[in-house]
């Protein structure tokens, strides 16, 4: 007899609520969880398909090592000790910056990371590589100048806007809000909303928009540069807000001043009397704007995050209902590194500051291939596949075959683990109590811990707990005394006062109290994790104790065990704080108080993104003649946690779309096979004719690739892209612009 038990999804940020039937200890049925309050029961094709994800021929149960090229099984405890020899022999050999770290817990199992990141700094290093800094470091840096801390990000408010402009973001495909298609379809259909678009391809979320703008690929930098001078030049600019919520407007004025706008806009492929239309709403309404990978992986990246960012603040959208506000958390999903401050590291090799607290992953092949005697030479992987999900597969193959030590923490035989010296099976996010930090919710702050609702197989630990042994073989735990561990029994509040006792007296306490919660009352809880979010709740912040007071928890020293309570007597999730939505400025954390929009370091970038510069940049290469947009949400794609293909099973799941007209030209149809050749490599695809794709972009969806049962299903994107094309200041990867050629077969 089945029983349905309620969780979370772990394929994507929104992490929509779940009720899932459990029979056998298999996943059988999944249904959205109408009880999640963010949710609210929406579910999407991925969250529906997450038995896949659990069940499969390549989930690991035991701990491998490499002897020769094949993998043997080994005693748990023998790997620890062996891996924290080889990791000790190491660093003492070498210095803590041959130490990197790269993990976090992707899009489900974000507390790994506090462990992994004080295992790393217990070992002296700085170096944490993250799928963030794939991504989003270059618009976490940016806010970071604007609000005062790089966590402080803001995210449109569009349930009290009318007016929400999308730039490089399909969310009816791509989500990055919850339940975002079907807000998307209510903000259409509204006669008062005006909903435009702002993407080369008619996309899903471009078919339902007002105004669809179909830029010239590479140009949204030179695009919204314009936008911002006709809106100063047509005095649409909110002079009072700037007045009293904005700093360095005088300095920034004049990069805009004189700025042929008509110019730029014929560069971009648009027409100027429609692009001056929607400044003028955008600059009238209460307007917000969403962002997303079109952006964030494009040409002039951090400069384009930031260009947007001054639209927003001359146009008074920045902490304001409607507008673009900065949401409450219980923890951040960073930490705030300013490349400024002489403490925050750099790579050896290629130069590149730590942003938002972690490294880019597109630098780690050279930093492992140089030849500074710091290089990096042993890597803890965890919950990431790197040979699949970042930029340059071959760069990274190389690399990693030079390391001394790979260590993979993982749920399956990732094409990363199969390179690995040791391979530890991790916890899926349905064995383990785990949750995210993902901020997206306003002014609510949500938070789910889910629950293990299956049981682990074989030697599966948290990847916590895998961290808590490696810390305690390396020597990094202080002594635990056994009052302590007995206290752990009883009831949390007597627990609570022998912790404090003991940390008063033990200076080594505080700086690992993660592992020394998992050691104690992560005992008789069953779970790292679990004690951990204890730990966090006992000491939140005063913001956080003031959020939580204003959803109705009771302030006072048994708040935490109070919201802890309420967070396990809630499987579905719940509002545990609510910002003050009157009063969001009050999250800005600049020495005056307000928005600082005056980066000088962006100075000649942004002058340098004029019309001339740009049309001389995106003539076309001969040899290149196509752009390939390297990666592209769909519902048949999940990054690389659905490895077995049968969840697509009758779907066209990974083909290269490209428009009618340049198939035609070379002699092309729909199903035929063609090569895609780029300066880093090529692959053979079948061609999708597709009426949707800009004239001269072609489009190849990530997260294919995988070698499962013996065959690699689909192309492997990052095959054809370097990880030295990137941007120049976060060394995100430029693949939303790759040169290529496309060749009938």
């Amino acid at each position: 007899m089945g029983e349905w038990k309620k969780t979370g999804c772990v394929l994507c940020a929104q992490n929509c609520g779940l009720e899932v039937l459990v029979e056998d200890n298999r996943i059988t049925k999944v249904k959205g969880d109408k009880a999640n309050p963010r949710s609210k029961g929406y579910v999407c094709r991925k969250g529906a398909n997450i038995a896949f994800h659990q069940h499969h021929a390549q989930r690991l149960s035991y701990p491998l090592k490499r002897v020769g090229d094949r993998f043997e099984r080994i005693a748990l405890d023998q790997a620890i000790g062996e891996i924290a020899e080889k990791l000790k022999s190491i660093v003492d050999a070498h210095g803590p910056r041959s130490f990197a770290y790269m993990g976090g817990g992707g899009q489900g199992c974000h507390f790994e990371a506090a462990f992994g990141v004080r295992l790393m700094r217990a070992l002296g290093s700085r170096y944490h590589y993250s799928a963030l800094a794939q991504e989003l470091t270059g618009t976490f840096w940016a806010h970071g100048r604007f609000t005062g801390r790089q966590y402080l990000f803001a995210i449109p408010d569009e349930q009290r806007a009318d007016m929400l402009l999308a730039v490089g973001w399909n969310g009816m495909q791509s989500h990055q809000m919850p339940r975002a298609p079907l807000v998307l379809k209510e903000f259409s259909k509204d006669p008062d909303k005006l909903l435009v678009v702002i993407d080369p391809r008619r996309s899903e979320t471009a078919e339902l928009a007002d105004i669809h703008l179909a830029i010239r690929p590479g140009t949204d930098a030179l695009l919204t540069r314009a936008m911002i001078s006709i809106i100063l030049e047509e005095g649409w600019l909110s002079k009072a807000y700037i007045e009293q919520h904005v700093s360095g407007f005088e300095e920034i004025e004049a990069w805009f001043a004189g700025f042929d706008a008509r110019e730029a806009i014929r560069v971009c492929e648009l027409d100027y009397d429609l692009v001056r239309e929607v400044c003028h709403q955008f600059a009238t309404r209460r307007s917000c704007m969403h962002t997303d990978l079109g952006i964030y992986m494009n040409r002039h990246s951090t400069a384009a995050s930031y260009l947007h960012l001054i639209l927003l603040a001359i146009c008074g959208r920045i902490c304001v209902p409607g507008g673009n506000v900065i949401p409450g958390h219980l923890m951040p999903i960073g930490s705030h590194t300013d490349e400024r401050d002489p403490r925050t590291w750099r790579t050896v090799s290629t130069g590149f500051p730590a942003l938002m607290g972690v490294f880019p992953p597109n630098v780690l092949p050279e930093e492992i291939m140089s030849e500074n005697p710091a290089r990096v030479r042993a890597v803890l992987c965890c919950q990431s596949n790197p040979l699949r999900s970042y930029a340059d597969t071959t760069a990274y193959e190389q690399a990693f075959k030079r390391l001394d030590l790979l260590i993979t923490c993982e749920l399956a035989m990732t094409e990363t683990a199969a390179l690995s010296h040791y391979v530890l099976p991790a916890r899926s996010g349905y064995e383990s109590w785990d949750a995210t930090f993902f901020a997206w919710t306003f002014p609510e702050i949500y938070f789910q811990m889910r629950r293990p609702i299956v049981e682990p197989e074989g030697e599966r630990l948290e990847v916590s707990q895998i961290m808590v042994k490696l810390a305690d073989r390396l020597g990094f735990l202080p002594a635990i005394p056994d009052s302590l561990k007995e206290a752990a029994k009883g009831d949390r509040l007597t627990f609570g006062m022998e912790l404090m006792k003991y940390a008063a007296e033990e200076p080594k306490a505080l700086p690992n109290m993660q592992y020394v919660l998992a050691k104690t009352l992560g005992k008789q809880l069953g779970s790292a994790n679990l004690a951990a979010l204890w730990g966090l709740l006992q000491v939140a912040p005063k913001g956080f104790r003031d959020n939580a007071a204003r959803a109705g928890f009771a302030q006072g020293p048994t708040m935490g065990e109070e919201l802890f309570q309420a967070i396990l007597d809630h499987p579905e999730g719940l509002i545990i704080g609510r910002s003050d939505e009157h009063n969001n400025f009050e999250m800005v954390q600049t020495e005056d108080g307000r928005l600082d929009i005056h980066i000088p370091e962006m100075a000649d970038w942004v002058k340098g993104i004029d019309a001339q510069a740009e049309a001389e940049a995106l003539k076309p290469d001969p040899d290149y003649p196509l752009i390939l947009q390297a990666g592209r949400h769909m519902n048949m794609n999940a990054n690389t946690l659905m490895r077995d293909p049968s969840w697509n099973q009758g779907k066209r799941a990974c083909a290269l779309t490209m428009h009618p007209e340049d198939a035609a030209k070379l002699d092309i149809s729909d199903g035929q096979m063609v090569r895609v050749v780029t300066e880093a490599g090529q692959a053979e695809i079948e061609a999708e004719v597709n009426m949707a794709t800009r004239r001269g972009q072609v489009i190849i969806p990530h997260g294919f690739g995988l070698n499962y049962a013996g065959k690699e299903y689909g192309v492997n994107v990052n095959r054809l892209t370097k990880n030295t094309y990137r941007d120049k200041f976060a060394a995100t990867p430029l693949h939303r612009y790759v040169r290529c050629r496309v060749e009938a077969l």
